[in-house]
């Protein structure tokens, strides 16, 4: 068991260059990895369950406990990410598939990896995993109607079927989650701290799958949709922070606000894009989940060492007390 564990640690840890290495060998080599896009609504279910594991039904306590502060992460994030991703995709004349994918990207929940980073950024974790919470729950109704009010110009969008899809590949396997936490509490502090390892398989096999279906598009299209993937994320840290400031928020939460908001759930969005629009539209989403990670650990380090006047004067007096 140790073992696994320190397996798991490692692969978490280097999160980033595993998505990375496996996004460029499905890229250069698709048929390595083809396989695995026949699975990814499976791959993502198994990570939506992993998430619901790791939670309990006090834990949703949070979010009545802070409403203020939870409202206004979660209105950042349905506002800021999915009017970005339209007016990129407007400025860059996107193809329809490439726009929906976009848009797709920008209407999604936040990810679950947003809580590690806003961890390792000194933010408040209890709001980001609070938000990430609120934005998964309200998927199911919020994301296909911002894709329809979005995306509308560029492609027909089935509502109906879109909310069916999020309810079995989020929301269902979420509750199956947090329900096997109650029930079974014991066996499953015993093995959370596996439960990072199958998460990141999983979505090192959903950016090998898409990437792999896509690769032909990507090659193509590769730095145009770089550039609007890589904007789309930096303009959302840097909009969230400023909305979090603007309201007169501590540091603690401008950073859980500004992560939250930037690191979208595109693991999601891929498998939508690829239930509902095909390949090519599920391109934004699998270069989205490589690049966030990056522009994440930078992010993250970056804001730790950014201290608001309370923080510091904290710092210090611990310091002089071990001195």
């Amino acid at each position: 068991m140790k073992t696994l564990e320190a397996l798991s640690n490692f692969i978490s840890k280097y999160m980033a260059a595993f998505v990375i290495i496996v996004a460029a060998v499905a890229l250069f080599m698709p048929w390595t990895f083809k396989w695995a896009a026949g699975y990814v609504t499976y791959l993502l279910g198994i990570v939506m369950f992993g998430m619901g594991m790791t939670l309990r039904f006090e834990d949703f306590k949070l979010v009545f406990q802070r409403p203020k502060d939870v409202l206004v992460g979660a209105v950042a994030q349905f506002t800021i990410m999915p009017g970005l991703a339209w007016l990129l995709a407007t400025l860059f004349q996107l193809p329809p598939e490439l726009a929906v994918g976009v848009i797709l990207v920008g209407t999604c929940p936040g990810g679950t990896s947003s809580n590690v980073m806003t961890y390792l950024a000194r933010g408040d974790v209890p709001l980001s995993v609070s938000m990430t919470m609120t934005t998964t729950i309200l998927a199911p109704v919020v994301t296909p109607l911002l894709t329809w009010w979005l995306a509308g110009a560029w492609i027909e969008i089935s509502l109906a079927a879109m909310m069916i899809s999020i309810v079995q590949v989020v929301v269902v396997p979420i509750v199956l989650g947090i329900v096997i936490n109650k029930l079974f509490g014991d066996f499953v502090r015993r093995a959370i701290k596996l439960l990072p390892l199958i998460s990141v398989i999983a979505i090192v096999l959903i950016v090998g799958g898409v990437v792999s279906v896509s690769s032909q598009q990507i090659m193509q299209t590769g730095l145009l949709i770089m550039a609007v993937v890589m904007l789309h994320n930096l303009l959302g840290y840097a909009l969230g922070f400023a909305v979090a400031k603007a309201l007169r928020m501590n540091l603690a939460k401008s950073k859980a606000i500004s992560i939250e908001v930037g690191m979208q759930n595109s693991g999601l969005a891929s498998s939508l894009a690829l239930m509902h629009f095909g390949a090519a539209a599920a391109i934004p989403g699998a270069v989205f989940s490589v690049w966030h990670n990056i522009s994440g650990s930078l992010a993250a380090n970056y804001l730790a060492g950014k201290m608001d006047k309370e923080e510091k004067a904290v710092a210090n007096k611990f310091s002089r007390k071990l001195i």
